[in-house]
């Protein structure tokens, strides 16, 4: 059982409130004092998981069902930290009945700065996370404050007076999660590129394709890593101006050699150089395997369908040579007219190894093709029946879905990966 993110915000701040109530009277509990002392230590419990999942740790994505299910976790706790951190800013968190004290005792002057410090940190790490017009480069560097700038909320906390000790429930949770938040954020700004599960890669082939598109193929220098068909890793070539470290489908299945391919189209101002500029000879280093996007094993009939290079992981799978019943495949592949990366022929190819019906479709999920095959299996097989995997643009995923509403599929037949992180 995986938690969903609403579930995974839900109760960090339902465990913070439960245990502030604790800490004061029943009669208080429905005061704004109150709420705004539980809505402050749910969003610096809030903050602390944030920091946590940042670090790519395996058993947060295992408890979350993927890499891209963390971060839309992560963005979705940092929006609802500045929510209830406005609340608890905007009114008073005491009451004179209660007895109260700082942790850490400091001047009012800098007590006043910290709080207001905190609160802007908050601000500055969301509206950072949020705004996709920041170039990646400089949004990468920017980010890597956001652990420092906690430390900046847990020194409000402490010194802040409240009915909250150290010592009690709601103080020990605070200061575990913060002690760990502040640990994870430190691994990740630190330690992550020595420590996180890596290979040293050598390119060995640079393929073009349509669209300003390459399939860029790399071997092991040393050990190969260990990836199941469907993941993904963040590339990070050794050359000055491509170091920055990107998610990338791995568009390959097991090989001897340890080969690792990636579909790489010219989408955003970090691929545009890669695709001008990496070349046969240069060094990368892959931090793998991430990802939760799997193959169903439970018999039914299949349908994949790929939007763009959302068809890496379709292209793995397709080369899995340990896998089998290919011929309960339908593979829909959405490409624009001359933007097929693979090419139509090439992925035909593929597809006829494997007994796999491939439907290429150009246009979106209004189009006839689509829409009267996927009835028709629809129909023949049953809705209950079906497991679906998607790949490909939001916009895509939600035709796909209203497609599915209008022939009875229930939601519980879809698996999807989220197209982007940021």
């Amino acid at each position: 059982m995986t938690l969903k993110p609403w579930q995974a915000v839900m109760l960090p701040t339902a465990i913070a409130s439960a245990l502030v109530g604790i800490e004061i009277p029943r009669s208080d509990w429905i005061s704004t004092a109150a709420v705004s002392l539980a809505a402050g230590a749910a969003a610096l419990s809030l903050m602390a998981w944030a920091a946590i999942l940042a670090s790519r740790m395996s058993f947060v994505e295992s408890a979350l069902g993927g890499l891209d299910r963390v971060y839309q976790t992560h963005k979705w706790m940092g929006v609802w930290a500045l929510v209830f951190a406005s609340f608890h800013l905007v009114f008073k968190a005491d009451l004179k009945s209660w007895d109260t004290e700082s942790i850490i005792a400091l001047s009012g002057p800098t007590t006043r700065l910290v709080r207001q410090l905190s609160y802007v940190a908050l601000v500055f790490i969301v509206v950072l996370a949020l705004n996709r017009k920041i170039p990646y480069n400089q949004w990468r560097w920017w980010h890597k404050l956001s652990g420092p700038l906690f430390i900046i909320v847990v020194m409000h906390w402490l010194s802040f007076v409240s009915p909250i000790e150290l010592a009690s429930p709601a103080g020990i949770w605070l200061a575990l999660l913060s002690a760990f938040a502040i640990a994870a954020a430190l691994y990740k700004l630190l330690l992550y590129s020595f420590l996180a599960r890596h290979g040293e890669y050598e390119v060995v082939a640079v393929s073009p394709g349509a669209g300003s598109a390459i399939k860029l193929s790399l071997i092991p220098v040393r050990s190969p890593i260990d990836f199941e068909p469907g993941q993904f890793g963040f590339l990070r070539m050794k050359e000055d101006g491509l170091r920055e470290p990107h998610p990338f489908t791995i568009a390959s299945g097991k090989s001897a050699d340890g080969r690792v391919e990636f579909l790489i189209r010219n989408l955003g101002d970090y691929t545009r150089r890669l695709v001008a500029r990496v070349q046969v000879g240069m060094h990368a280093d892959i931090y793998a395997p991430y990802g939760r996007f799997k193959r169903s094993s439970t018999g039914k009939r299949e349908i994949w369908i790929g939007g763009g290079v959302g068809i890496s992981p379709f292209v793995s799978w397709l080369q899995d040579n340990s896998a089998d019943a290919f011929e309960r495949v339908t593979l829909f592949y959405f490409a624009n007219p001359g933007r097929e990366f693979p090419s139509a022929v090439i992925l035909s190819e593929m597809a006829a190894q494997r007994a796999v019906e491939l439907v290429p479709v150009s246009g979106n999920a209004t189009q006839t093709d689509f829409r009267e095959r996927f009835a028709a299996i629809a129909k023949e097989t049953g809705p209950q029946s079906l497991s679906i995997s998607f790949c490909g643009p939001k916009g895509l995923l939600d035709d796909i879905r209203q497609q599915m509403h209008d022939l009875g599929i229930p939601d519980s037949c879809l698996q999807h990966e989220f197209f982007e992180f940021r």
